[in-house]
């Protein structure tokens, strides 16, 4: 599930239900100004300038996959003093990119990604996951070209109803996918001894995302 920032107490006297539907185009002020009267009500993200409003979470397309590689993410970081990790944080990438990683892994000390005084995050994470319904979602496409251009260093995606994953590093500017190696590891260019059988665990072995 994505939002673009934690939900907020609506001021009195303000507007019951503020419009704020997919596909429409709003600055990030006035979808900011927007998202804050809705409450609780909605979870929506802004991504290029578009509006993408969540739909309810399914636990296994979506909640446990999430589960899964939050933990992966989460472990690395325990162990590896000068890393953090978080889970499901706003993340300011552009004027235009409010968004919210399911998880996300960063450099505390030299990364271009910082806590603001808001308490969100600000700038690019050096590495992004997400899961997706399928390969037709948009985290696959304006949310991953959004992810390039900020200079986010690797996107991990799990598209769930297609059952694979993708681990794209940046090169060249671009994103390329990651090859396992012999033994079927898949390896982080950004931070050392983070690694991910793939195979492994779309078939179910969850120990892969523990620290090794």
């Amino acid at each position: 599930m994505v939002i673009a920032s934690p939900p907020r107490r609506r001021p009195a006297g303000s507007i019951a239900n503020p419009a704020l539907e997919s596909g429409m185009r709003l600055s990030a002020e006035e979808f900011d100004r927007r998202y804050a009267l809705t409450g609780d009500c909605i979870k929506a993200e802004l991504v290029q300038g578009v509006v993408y409003v969540a739909s309810p979470v399914r636990i296994d397309e979506h909640a446990r996959p999430a589960a899964r590689l939050t933990t992966w993410v989460d472990g690395y970081a325990i162990h590896h003093p000068g890393t953090a990790a978080a889970a499901e944080g706003s993340l300011y990438l552009s004027s235009a990119d409010h968004v919210q990683p399911d998880a996300m892994l960063w450099k505390t000390g030299g990364g271009s990604a910082r806590i603001g005084s808001d308490s969100y995050m600000h700038g690019a994470p050096e590495l992004a996951v997400e899961i997706a319904a399928s390969s037709a979602s948009y985290d696959l496409h304006f949310k991953k070209e959004s992810y390039r251009h900020a200079g986010v260093q690797e996107y991990v995606v799990w598209v769930t109803e297609d059952d694979r994953i993708f681990w794209f590093a940046l090169e060249g500017g671009e994103y390329v996918e990651l090859q396992p190696d012999a033994d079927g590891w898949t390896h982080s260019r950004v931070f050392p001894g983070l690694r991910l059988h793939i195979e492994r665990l779309l078939n179910g072995d969850g120990t892969v995302v523990l620290p090794g």
